[in-house]
């Protein structure tokens, strides 16, 4: 049973309505042309069915009861198939030209705000799971539903005036019919009501278990984790993942179904039996029995009872369907309509072209309240003090890569400030101040694309630019034997020519990303991982080589590749607890000497004793 808590999380019938009319809203933004045609052809679709239950058969039944001249019958007949024909030819045109154009149309523009939405979420969003289930939700054929309500609203306006017309004809027969309109009444708009806002409760429920659905589909087609699934028991946990979330979409299903059952009878009994079944008896009670309509009065009725049912029937259905398409639309209008924290496309100072410093100043921060991760950490670097490139090294969860994110205002501290040319990094333009960096990650990826594109990332660049990219990360020979050289294609995910090199090909291209951005700060997470540690020190000479024109900021485990920066910062729970040059940290022989030692022992046993004898 749900508490009150979780049931003022069902959105109301206002707030379904609201959300309706912004899709409305977001399609003529997307497709005047498709919100215009899809009106034109529902209304003209309604009228045309009105038109022959009201008036076409009325009017046959009255001419013939009235001995009308075959020839009058005749013209009004080819007059109303002219004027029919014209309305199919529109139908037509509408149906197989505009509308499968427009709807590729539609779909590209929605997705295209919807993808510039995502690109502007701040990265905190993502590893949200509340948020992120909302956000797969959102796009979760979003397009499809949004252009099925606007048709919705235009079928039910074209319904309810069809319906009205009819009814006042009805009426006009006999007053009593009114009695059988509120039985679909009754079924749609309170059983049904009922119906969509399980629905809805069932959808939300069962979201999370779908997307481990989902994501173990998704990992059993991919190369990328073929390996692992041979040569381990991994499958059997992801098995083990799958099944459970499959039982409990099972448990969920089996939670609704009694509810389910009992609102989907009650909408059904009420809203076509009892209508149908009803007036048909009544219609042939009054002719046959007590005499009050004569048989072509029946034949119009029942011509007019069918319409009248179903314009009733269609339309609370449709209101139903408008109704819950308006909850799961809410889920896009609350993605869309998110203020961000650290908007993307925020404003501000266009930084200077020439970097002084930059500085750390009483830094913290937290992911959670109360569990810091950064902890009052405070450095610099000053093209003038001599620290142009710092070290950062650590144990794992020591808060390395947290400081990096806090760099790229990924998030904001929330303790102290970092400064750029002594400005706060809050103070400038977003995406011009990111501008300033290059960078290369740890958890890379590669795209599938071209080397080429792989190195520049949609920036500009010739060959020569490319080439020399390739030369400093130590991978242009590899490149260049591939077929097409910087242009062969890399995965296989839409080639299957494509290239796929090792862990450390890719990490030295991931590299070459770094040289080939000319931006003035350079930063290097974890670079040679994947590099064996010869492959490692030439990378290494490459990178320090790049750090007398730019800033740097290194992020590693192997000590050795980092004696050369100008600052090492050993880290330990997001705090200092080390700092200063390679040198002047093996002298204090504390941790960093321990560590490095320990590292050192496991390569280069000569040279480690030299250097510390030294």
């Amino acid at each position: 049973m749900k508490t009150k808590k979780e049931k003022k999380k069902d959105i109301s019938l206002k707030q379904a309505a609201i959300n309706n009319i912004y899709a409305v809203k977001l399609l003529w933004r997307a497709s005047r042309k498709s919100v215009i045609h899809m009106g034109l052809s529902e209304f003209f679709g309604h009228m045309t069915w009105m038109f022959f239950s009201v008036f076409f058969i009325r009017y046959i039944a009255d001419a013939i009861q009235n001995d009308t001249p075959f020839m009058t019958i005749f013209t009004y007949i080819t007059a109303v198939a002219a004027v029919m024909l014209f309305l199919s030819l529109y139908n037509s045109y509408a149906a197989n030209i505009v509308r499968p154009l427009e709807d590729v149309k539609v779909y590209s523009r929605l997705y295209s705000e919807i993808y510039k939405k995502a690109e502007n979420v701040e990265l905190s969003c993502y590893e949200d799971s509340g948020f992120y289930d909302k956000y797969t939700m959102a796009v979760d054929g979003a397009s499809e539903k949004i252009t099925e309500t606007v048709r919705l609203i235009f079928a039910i306006i074209s319904a309810l005036c069809a319906g009205m017309v009819t009814y006042i004809a009805m009426f006009q027969i006999d007053k009593k019919l009114i009695l059988f309109v509120l039985s679909p009444i009754v079924g749609n708009f309170i059983f049904g009501n009922i119906r969509n806002k399980l629905s809805f409760r069932f959808y939300k429920e069962i979201t999370p278990f779908t997307r481990r659905t989902e994501y173990v589909n998704r990992l059993m087609y991919l190369s990328d984790y073929a390996k692992e699934m041979r040569l381990s028991n991994i499958y059997n946990l992801l098995e083990d993942t799958y099944n459970k979330a499959v039982d409990n979409n099972v448990a969920t299903a089996r939670k609704y179904r009694v509810k389910n059952t009992a609102s989907g009878f009650g909408q059904y009994f009420l809203s076509y039996p009892v209508i149908f079944e009803g007036i048909c008896l009544y219609g042939m009670y009054s002719a046959l029995v007590v005499k009050t309509l004569d048989l072509s009065q029946m034949a119009v009725l029942t011509s007019m009872m069918g319409l009248a049912s179903w314009a009733l029937i269609n339309t609370a259905n449709n209101l139903m369907t408008c109704s819950r398409n308006g909850m799961f639309l809410h889920n896009l209008r609350s993605f869309m309509e998110h203020t961000e924290t650290i908007p993307e496309n925020g404003d501000g100072i266009i930084p200077a072209p020439k970097i002084t410093s930059i500085e750390f100043r009483n830094v913290s921060f937290e992911y959670k309240p109360d569990s810091p991760v950064i902890k009052n950490l405070s450095f610099k670097l000053s093209d003038g003090g001599g620290k142009s490139s710092i070290a950062l090294v650590g144990h794992n969860g020591a808060g390395k890569t947290t400081i990096v994110k806090l760099l790229f205002r990924l998030y904001d501290p929330t303790g102290g400030e970092i400064l750029l040319n002594g400005i706060n990094i809050k103070e400038y333009n977003l995406r011009a101040y990111r501008n300033l960096f290059a960078a290369a990650f740890q958890d890379f990826k590669i795209f599938a694309g071209s080397v080429r594109e792989n190195v520049l990332m949609g920036r500009k660049g010739g060959d020569e630019v490319v080439l020399s990219a390739l030369k400093r990360a130590c991978v242009a020979e590899k490149i260049e034997s591939l077929p097409g050289g910087a242009d062969a294609v890399l995965t296989k995910e839409f080639d299957e020519d494509g290239q796929v090199l090792s862990g450390g090909e890719f990490q030295k291209i991931v590299v070459a990303r770094a040289f080939a951005n000319p931006a003035p700060i350079k930063v290097f997470d974890e670079p040679s991982s994947a590099l064996d540690p010869i492959a490692e020190y030439e990378l290494f000479e490459s990178i320090l080589e790049e750090s007398k024109e730019n800033f740097m900021f290194f992020i590693s485990h192997r000590l050795s590749s980092v004696k050369n920066a100008d600052e090492v910062i050993m880290l330990e729970n997001g705090e200092i607890i080390e700092r200063g040059t390679h040198t002047e940290l093996l002298k204090l022989n504390q941790k960093y000497a321990d560590m490095f030692q320990k590292q050192a022992r496991n390569y280069q046993p000569e040279t480690f004793e030299n250097e510390v004898a030294v």
